[in-house]
């Protein structure tokens, strides 16, 4: 009895072994996701995502684990993580949806390589920035402060908000328009209509900016709103 109860665990442990090893080896033979299609799909990603940035954009893709052993996937997908966004450091998803569904999560770097505008000399406070006062300049735009401007026209005839260093680089929060209308000024508002313009005299209410509503009172004491301009006019439109 003793003897057949030893066979019967060795047949068992036997049946065993060979079950577990071709469940190895099954496992084995699965096919697995390429890593590389992985990180080119990440790649393509960013680049679609960071298309009209004004430069030349570069993405680098950080390594993915070797050791990650994932089901393969048909169509696997890329998508930005709450807030990441496709701008220098970042972290960008892939996940596949069928057969398997899973999700991985990458580092990743997208550099802008373009002109920028800095100053050309140091900026007062107040002072009305000039063609002579701003400068171009190459570098990475993703290493510069938000709102950096990249356009010569976004800077000029504007004023500076506070004092700026040579060399900085001009960011819209920056600077501000010019002071285009004052309170109790005497202005010139045009009406443009199609295939028409019309002018008459009025008062200005307030101060405005350049491009700033603003509300004028006319001889005929309506209050009427349009568009503040340099030379103390206001623009309506038909």
């Amino acid at each position: 009895m003793k003897h057949s109860f030893h066979i019967a665990i060795a047949a068992l442990s036997a049946v065993f072994s060979l079950t577990t090893q071709a469940a190895w080896a099954q496992a084995a033979a699965e096919p697995r996701q390429d890593l590389a299609v992985l990180k080119q799909t990440a790649e393509q990603f960013l680049l679609t995502q960071a298309n009209g940035l004004p430069g030349e954009v570069r993405v680098t893709v950080g390594a993915i684990d070797p050791r990650l052993k994932l089901p393969v996937c048909p169509v696997p997908e890329a998508f930005l993580p709450p807030s990441s966004k496709a701008w220098g450091k970042t972290t960008v998803g892939v996940r596949c949806n069928v057969p398997s569904a899973w999700t991985i999560y990458v580092s990743a770097q997208v550099r802008v390589h373009g002109e920028y505008i800095a100053a050309a000399a140091p900026l007062a406070q107040g002072q009305t920035i000039g063609q002579g006062d701003i400068a171009r300049v190459k570098g990475d735009l993703t290493n510069l402060p938000s709102g950096v401007i990249t356009d010569p026209s976004q800077a000029i005839g504007r004023t500076a908000a506070s004092t700026i260093a040579l060399g900085a680089p001009l960011r819209q929060d920056a600077l501000r328009n010019q002071q285009a209308i004052q309170q109790g000024q005497a202005v010139r508002v045009i009406l443009n209509g199609d295939g028409f313009s019309v002018s008459s005299e009025a008062r200005a209410l307030n101060n405005a900016n350049e491009g700033q509503l603003t509300q004028v009172r006319t001889a005929a004491g309506q209050v009427i709103s349009g568009i503040a301009k340099l030379g103390g006019i206001v623009e309506l439109a038909y």
